[in-house]
């Protein structure tokens, strides 16, 4: 299974990295290609390590403005030459969307995935990994457009929250 991966490319605190090395070494061990931002940096970059580590294949969709951090183990490294054309490379190359903590960027490519979703363009499973609460401020926001008629899909239709990446798995696994 390609996995797509959102998360932060900044170096975080461990209540965010162990969650995400753990995550990482699941993929890997699965046999999944990681399909993420192609970055060596932060977050980006130990998912990356970790995936390659536990025998998973690497997937990197850079964009040619942070060509500087792109990740050079990667099994495949493509280059975009702007953020919205890598969105939509990522979103192609995936068979599934997983989100990890991450800032403007994450959040960013995770509310384009859920619009897209929201409309039919993809019937891709999309799992956002709430760790240690980070998404609990967007579960709320969502569950109160759904609950306001802002949705025209139920959310459970269009998002999974899970707190540990063997939910997540589990999760991608019963979307199957």
């Amino acid at each position: 299974m390609n996995i797509t991966v959102f998360c932060s490319a900044y170096s975080l605190d461990e209540r965010y990295t162990l969650p995400a090395a753990d995550f990482a070494r699941l993929l890997g061990e699965r046999g999944d290609t990681l399909v993420w931002g192609g970055s060596h940096a932060g977050l980006m970059g130990l998912l990356a390590d970790g995936v390659k580590e536990a025998g998973g294949r690497l997937v990197g969709i850079s964009v040619d403005l942070l060509a500087h951090k792109a990740y050079e183990g990667a099994d495949e490294l493509v280059s975009a030459p702007d953020l919205a054309t890598r969105k939509a490379l990522l979103l192609e190359r995936a068979d599934a969307v997983v989100v990890l903590v991450g800032g403007l960027g994450t959040l960013d490519e995770v509310t384009e995935v859920l619009e897209l979703k929201k409309h039919a363009l993809h019937d891709k499973p999309v799992v956002l990994l709430d760790t240690d609460g980070f998404y609990a401020g967007m579960r709320t926001q969502l569950e109160r457009m759904e609950t306001e008629g802002f949705l025209p899909r139920p959310l459970a239709d269009l998002v999974v929250f899970a707190t540990t990446p063997a939910e997540a798995f589990a999760a991608l696994d019963q979307a199957r």
